[in-house]
Protein backbone atom coordinates (compact mmCIF):
# COMPACT_ATOMS: atom_id res chain seq x y z
CA UNK A 1 0.00 0.00 0.00
CA UNK A 2 0.89 3.31 -0.32
CA UNK A 3 2.54 5.05 2.63
CA UNK A 4 1.58 8.82 1.28
CA UNK A 5 -2.05 7.50 0.93
CA UNK A 6 -2.09 6.25 4.38
CA UNK A 7 -0.45 9.33 5.93
CA UNK A 8 -2.94 11.61 3.65
CA UNK A 9 -5.95 9.43 4.76
CA UNK A 10 -4.84 9.79 8.45
CA UNK A 11 -4.03 13.27 8.45
CA UNK A 12 -7.48 14.28 6.98
CA UNK A 13 -9.04 12.75 9.48
CA UNK A 14 -7.42 14.11 12.03
CA UNK A 15 -8.42 17.04 11.09
CA UNK A 16 -12.07 16.04 10.73
CA UNK A 17 -12.48 15.02 13.72
CA UNK A 18 -10.64 18.44 15.24
CA UNK A 19 -13.53 20.21 13.32
CA UNK A 20 -16.61 18.56 14.15
CA UNK A 21 -15.33 19.24 17.97
CA UNK A 22 -14.71 22.45 17.33
CA UNK A 23 -18.30 22.84 16.03
CA UNK A 24 -20.12 20.92 18.51
CA UNK A 25 -18.52 23.37 21.75
CA UNK A 26 -19.82 26.26 19.94
CA UNK A 27 -23.37 24.98 20.25
CA UNK A 28 -22.67 24.92 23.80
CA UNK A 29 -22.33 27.25 26.89
CA UNK A 30 -21.31 26.13 30.66
CA UNK A 31 -24.05 26.10 32.59
CA UNK A 32 -23.42 26.25 36.27
CA UNK A 33 -25.20 25.13 39.22
CA UNK A 34 -27.05 22.05 37.21
CA UNK A 35 -24.22 19.16 37.76
CA UNK A 36 -25.32 16.04 39.94
CA UNK A 37 -22.76 14.72 41.70
CA UNK A 38 -19.86 13.05 40.10
CA UNK A 39 -20.90 14.71 37.10
CA UNK A 40 -19.66 18.18 36.15
CA UNK A 41 -17.83 18.45 32.87
CA UNK A 42 -14.16 20.28 34.12
CA UNK A 43 -12.70 22.47 36.84
CA UNK A 44 -14.40 24.35 39.49
CA UNK A 45 -14.62 27.90 40.64
CA UNK A 46 -13.25 27.12 43.83
CA UNK A 47 -10.02 25.40 41.94
CA UNK A 48 -10.58 22.52 44.43
CA UNK A 49 -10.43 20.23 41.23
CA UNK A 50 -9.32 20.02 37.68
CA UNK A 51 -10.93 17.42 36.15
CA UNK A 52 -14.80 16.40 34.85
CA UNK A 53 -16.78 13.73 37.65
CA UNK A 54 -15.09 14.94 40.68
CA UNK A 55 -17.59 17.34 42.12
CA UNK A 56 -19.25 15.95 45.38
CA UNK A 57 -22.97 17.25 45.60
CA UNK A 58 -25.63 17.56 43.25
CA UNK A 59 -26.38 21.53 42.15
CA UNK A 60 -22.72 22.62 43.19
CA UNK A 61 -23.18 26.64 42.19
CA UNK A 62 -19.37 26.53 41.46
CA UNK A 63 -20.02 22.92 39.13
CA UNK A 64 -20.50 23.14 35.41
CA UNK A 65 -21.50 21.43 32.58
CA UNK A 66 -22.15 22.29 28.74
CA UNK A 67 -25.27 22.68 27.40
CA UNK A 68 -27.10 23.30 24.44
CA UNK A 69 -26.75 26.70 24.05
CA UNK A 70 -29.29 29.03 25.06
CA UNK A 71 -30.93 26.12 27.54
CA UNK A 72 -29.19 27.24 30.79
CA UNK A 73 -31.69 29.81 32.12
CA UNK A 74 -34.72 26.66 31.22
CA UNK A 75 -32.52 24.47 34.01
CA UNK A 76 -32.34 26.58 36.17
CA UNK A 77 -28.79 27.02 35.76
CA UNK A 78 -26.32 30.09 36.16
CA UNK A 79 -23.97 31.76 33.79
CA UNK A 80 -20.22 32.01 35.18
CA UNK A 81 -20.66 35.61 36.35
CA UNK A 82 -23.62 34.85 37.92
CA UNK A 83 -22.20 31.76 39.93
CA UNK A 84 -19.23 33.60 41.30
CA UNK A 85 -21.64 36.26 42.41
CA UNK A 86 -23.31 33.85 44.30
CA UNK A 87 -20.13 31.92 45.79
CA UNK A 88 -19.00 35.26 47.45
CA UNK A 89 -22.05 35.43 49.32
Amino acid sequence: MNHRLIVSSALASVMAIGLAGQAAAQDKEKCYGIAKAGQNDCANLAGTHSCAGQSKVDNDPGEWKYVAKGTCKDMKGMSADEAKMKSKK
